[in-house]
């Protein structure tokens, strides 16, 4: 399932994250490559122990936190801390899909990646190229969002960055563990959430919304991992 969030920044939000990341120090992104992705990774990282970083990364939580979509999707379990990242002069990152298991930086943490996620922190027509391609189940997909927009979707997809051959392409990253460990169980919930949203928006039936709330949280209860 890949699910797009508007908005998870304002733009005055984005604008201070520009400049916070314009003047942080970055490092070669094949440092935190693992084996099979170190021949087709090309861009630019934040350290894990970056100060800026940490606060931007718990700033963009904290306003996940708040995103109803993204609540409804993600359902989330655990959480890595974001990482961010640079693509300019014709940096890219190849064909590969996100190891199953990432440890939290300086910790014994462990976190099963069920979820990847990408927030965007440039707009898309200051650079060219950078296209996020993700190989979902109803084919491939591109995604270029605006400054402030984020997508989610499974990590046993295979994706790519493009070559950015001009501008520079700046992102954060992440991954979540699901209470639900699998991505259709996670649509169904994800579908079923929506709709009970929306009829009660409409202010439909109060007892039909409480029956399809009942089924919703009887499914959750049935496939939530704690």
């Amino acid at each position: 399932m890949l699910v797009k969030l508007e908005q998870v920044l304002s733009q005055a939000q984005v604008a201070e994250a520009q400049q916070m990341l314009t003047q942080a120090d970055w490092v070669d992104g094949k440092t935190t490559a693992g084996h099979l992705a170190l021949d087709c990774k090309n861009n630019l990282q934040l350290p894990p122990d970056s100060e800026t970083a940490r606060q931007l990364g718990d700033f963009i939580l904290a306003r996940l936190h708040d995103h109803p979509l993204f609540n409804s999707a993600a359902l989330v379990n655990k959480v890595l801390p974001p990482m961010f990242n640079c693509y300019q002069s014709a940096g890219e990152f190849g064909n590969h899909i996100d190891n199953a298991i990432r440890f939290v930086p300086n910790s014994a943490i462990k976190i099963r990646t069920d979820i990847s996620i990408t927030v965007f922190f440039s707009e898309p027509e200051s650079y060219q190229g950078g296209e996020l391609i993700i190989e979902d189940t109803y084919g491939q997909q591109s995604v270029k969002l605006k400054a402030g927009d984020a997508v989610l979707y499974p990590s046993t997809s295979t994706h790519r960055v493009t070559p950015v051959t001009k501008g520079r392409r700046l992102a954060s990253f992440f991954w979540i563990q699901s209470l639900i460990r699998r991505d259709d169980q996670r649509r169904i919930l994800f579908d079923l959430d929506q709709s009970i949203q929306r009829l009660t928006a409409a202010k439909q039936s109060s007892e039909e919304v409480i029956k399809l709330s009942g089924i919703y949280h009887n499914l959750l209860r049935q496939w939530s991992e704690t």
